[in-house]
């Protein structure tokens, strides 16, 4: 089996039974009202990401691949943050609390970090169990596109490109 059959296979499989939720470029569909809990015990809703496009991401310390893809999501992150770009990377509950303020502390990472302690906020984004799960929503709320697994960066770095660009 090649690895896109596998990706879309592990979509399918982290989706099933969401009608709604097409893997990848299916249409867009509006990012589910979620409450985000931020490490500084701060708030943020679904709807404080209209205006911005934002990278919502779902991962876990214990993810080898997560870990792995930080640097990159950082990088864009700092790439495109001064154009109207945002980053909000969601712990998954069974993520130690203290773990993720360790991660997020000692990589200094320069973007919201939510800790999703009672598993509603994957839940609500298509009952996320696969790590990492990234999001792309435009500045209208819209989903764009979703990755399960690592992103082709140059491709996502493309699409943020076309996402800032449009009004």
């Amino acid at each position: 089996m090649g690895l896109k059959q596998w990706t879309v296979g592990a979509a399918l499989v982290a989706f099933a039974g969401i009608g709604a939720w097409i893997y990848q470029d299916a249409g867009r569909s509006v990012a589910p009202e979620s409450t985000f809990v931020l490490l500084d015990g701060s708030r943020q809703s679904t709807a404080d990401l209209r205006g911005k496009v934002t990278l919502v991401n779902f991962w876990a310390t214990s993810c080898t691949t997560c870990v792995a893809e930080m640097p990159d999501i950082v990088a864009t992150h700092q790439k495109y943050q001064r154009q109207g770009f945002d980053t909000l990377a969601v712990a998954m509950s069974y993520d130690p609390p203290s773990y993720v303020v360790n991660f997020a502390e000692t990589r200094q990472l320069p973007f919201k970090v939510a800790i999703d302690n009672t598993g509603a906020v994957a839940k609500a984004w298509g009952d996320v169990r696969l790590t990492p799960s990234t999001f792309i929503v435009n500045k209208r709320g819209e989903i764009v596109k979703s990755y399960v697994g690592a992103p082709n960066f140059p491709e996502l770095h493309r699409l943020i490109e076309k996402l800032l660009a449009e009004t």
